[in-house]
């Protein structure tokens, strides 16, 4: 099936009871047993197994081309689980440029245990290599990595890793499973912030992790998800199972007024530099079109003429974008994404991180005109 008809299918969910077309929510903490003891529906107890949780597991694996998915209470949480599958002394790679509280996971909380982590531009296929370990176990990509939209090229990674015996998991959040399938393109583990364009609507967290193929690593994976308690309610999976049906429509509008907008900012007198993949103009511009030939995603990233004062100005003068973290849902929004980041941050002080939301692309624009030139 196209994904446009797996993202409504591959979460349907058979009410046995009145045969209602939308999926019930299965509110239990907890199933029957049989006379002998067993499961008969297959499910003990919701935090080992619930319905609503095993569709969207299933669905988000089909979606991305995987055999098992895992689904978590929040996307750092999906991180989690996966870097505790690694042991002390073990090794992962991430990038120099990429999502802030990942790095800080693996840092602070991670590397007390003895997981060791160093970070380098993974843009940079050289430095890479250079960069691996005897005792490396994990290369984490982020592509389009946050906040700058920089793409590091999947196959060519995981060509390194595999040599090596590397595995090689991608956050894919900023894309989502319809604009780019890193497991087609040769990586063995798929994460997504499903809070962002899965829910799509800024009102449930979530995360999640898709393997290749069935593994140690997935076992481990979900051993992980019910001893440590870290699985998703079953609200929250139904509202993300429900997000899926529409992900392929909202994912084609979000590329679409994102593309039109990076277009004109890019012409702006007011803006230094546009940061957006889709532009014939940026140096990523063909890896982009390779790996995502569908759309690049509805993110961009702005830095405007002037300090960091002046790009506070623009986003505070800004009407229909509303200043928020987070991005994904159907609404726009602005985040100056340093100041959120802490004094540690390396992103541009004049940087403006954009989520292009499904308003009409006009009102948009003219929202952002004035803004900068009022500011």
């Amino acid at each position: 099936m196209r994904k446009e008809t797996l993202a409504i299918h591959a979460t349907h969910l058979q009410d046995e009871t009145a045969a209602s077309i939308a999926p019930p929510v299965f509110l239990t903490t907890t199933f029957e047993r049989s006379e002998d003891g067993s499961y008969p529906k297959g499910h003990m107890y919701s935090r080992n197994s619930n319905p609503n949780r095993d569709v969207l597991e299933k669905g988000l694996a089909q979606l991305e081309g995987g055999e098992v998915a895992f689904v978590f209470g929040s996307g750092l949480a999906a991180v989690s689980a996966v870097f505790q599958c690694m042991k002390s002394g073990d090794h992962v790679l991430m990038p120099t440029v990429g999502y802030y509280a990942s790095y800080k996971l693996a840092e602070e909380i991670m590397g007390p245990w003895g997981l060791q982590v160093s970070q380098v531009d993974m843009t940079d296929l050289a430095a890479v290599e250079a960069a691996i370990r005897p005792e490396t176990k994990l290369i984490w990509v982020e592509t389009p990595a946050n906040p700058l939209l920089t793409l590091s090229d999947i196959e060519a990674i995981c060509k390194i890793a595999h040599a090596r015996n590397i595995l090689v998991g991608v956050d894919n959040t900023l894309t989502s499973p319809i604009l780019q399938n890193p497991i087609q393109l040769g990586a063995d583990i798929v994460m997504h912030a499903t809070t962002k364009y899965i829910g799509g609507h800024s009102d449930v967290l979530g995360g999640a992790v898709i393997f290749k193929e069935a593994s140690a690593w997935s076992e481990r994976v979900k051993r992980v998800q019910i001893l440590m308690g870290a699985t998703q309610n079953p609200l929250d999976c139904y509202l993300l199972a429900r997000g899926l049906k529409t992900l392929p429509l909202r994912m084609r509008e979000h590329s679409k007024n994102a593309l039109e907008l990076a277009t004109r900012l890019e012409n702006h007198a007011g803006i230094e530099q546009v940061h957006y993949p889709g532009l014939p103009s940026n140096p990523n511009y063909a890896l982009a079109i390779k790996q995502m030939p569908n759309g690049q995603s509805g993110m961009i990233a702005i830095q405007i003429k002037g300090d960091e004062a002046k790009a506070r100005r623009v986003a505070n003068r800004l009407q229909l974008f509303q200043q928020a973290t987070s991005l994904g849902g159907v609404e726009s929004l602005v985040e100056h994404r340093k100041s959120i980041e802490g004094p540690g941050s390396t992103t541009p002080g004049n940087l403006l991180r954009l989520s292009i939301g499904l308003e009409h692309v006009e009102d948009l624009w003219e929202d952002l005109n004035q803004a900068i030139l009022g500011a």
